[in-house]
């Protein structure tokens, strides 16, 4: 993994532990991830070995974040904003829900006066 910001990661798990109030074990309990592995993110070396996408996922559910926060942080994003939020197919499958619900709703009106024209 080049490039990861390691001492963001080490940064923002030792202040989720705080507002959390969790130690480390408690940490490592909940995330299923060796105590020592946390201790050596919390280090922050850029020196940090190779981390399992896992790794990060697992703790940042621990955390109670989204699955992908920890990662966001490693790669220098800002993890509050949606991966999907600028992605072109994402917006027009959005695009393409709203006109589905549009017709939707205008095929239930067309139902319902129809029913009424039906009735004696």
């Amino acid at each position: 993994m080049v490039g990861k910001d390691w001492p963001a990661v080490a940064e923002a798990i030792k202040l989720r532990l705080r507002e959390l109030d969790l130690t480390q074990v408690e940490l490592a309990q909940r995330s299923q991830v060796s105590v020592a592995t946390i201790r050596q993110l919390q280090g922050g070396s850029s020196e940090t070995r190779r981390r399992h996408p896992r790794t990060l996922r697992a703790l940042s559910e621990a955390l109670q974040w989204s699955p992908d926060h920890l990662e966001a942080v490693a790669d220098g994003r800002d993890p509050a904003v949606d991966p999907d939020e600028n992605d072109p197919v994402v917006a027009e499958l959005r695009n393409v829900k709203t006109s589905l619900t549009a017709i939707t709703a205008r095929l239930d009106a067309i139902e319902q006066q129809l029913a009424a024209d039906d009735e004696p």
